[in-house]
């Protein structure tokens, strides 16, 4: 991407540091990866339901959830699932979650985000603990059996193409931060997210 001479970045007085200052949680993005069907967006959001509800009792922590399919109807509706496609929809909500973090929010993301590459790109965007890889490995038989859409069902068929796991690859990820077994029950993944999440001193 090249950046034109005469655009010039403006700095602000008001940053991240005096925007967490006025709250108990520190903006980061967890990234949910997994194909389709691996619960990604499932947990994602029964983890924002439980931070709300822990706002409710305690204190508040303002949070935010990118899903995948939501923003192909707006920010990425001109997108289709080609390589170059997929590479440019996850530079799109990289940035977008940049500015949410920024802003001193939680920002969940559930993406297949199939390339491991575009998940570094995004990683090397933020500064060193405000950017927590989730993969939820869940293996592609289960995927599969859940198939909640029916587009595995599509894909086998070939009414899909270039469908992550079947005829498009997905890379796992390597090293990352949380890694879930799919297969266990959402309550169980969730106490496990947060578990982490504290012990990172996230939030208090």
């Amino acid at each position: 991407m090249t950046i034109h001479q005469d655009i010039v970045w403006h700095p602000h007085q008001i940053g991240l540091k005096e925007r967490e200052a006025q709250q108990v949680h520190k903006g980061c993005v967890l990234w949910f990866t997994g194909l389709s069907g691996s619960g990604k967006s499932t947990l994602a959001d029964a983890l924002e339901q439980t931070l709300y509800q822990y706002s409710t009792l305690h204190a508040p922590i303002r949070t935010y959830l990118l899903d995948g399919d939501n923003l192909r109807h707006g920010l990425c509706h001109d997108l289709g699932f080609s390589e170059q496609d997929r590479h440019e929809n996850i530079r799109r909500v990289g940035e977008v979650a940049k500015l949410m973090v920024d802003a001193g929010l939680i920002v969940l993301t559930a993406f297949i985000s199939p390339y491991q590459q575009d998940r570094q790109q995004v990683r090397e965007r933020f500064a060193q603990g405000r950017f927590i890889e989730i993969f939820v490995d869940t293996p592609l038989a289960l995927c599969e059996a859940r198939d909640p859409k029916g587009l595995y069902q599509k894909a086998r068929r070939g009414e899909i193409k270039q469908f992550s796991g079947i005829d498009s690859p997905y890379e796992p990820p390597t090293a990352p931060e949380i890694h879930l077994d799919g297969s266990l029950a959402i309550n169980e993944l969730t106490q496990q997210i947060l578990a982490y999440l504290q012990q990172q001193q996230i939030y208090r």
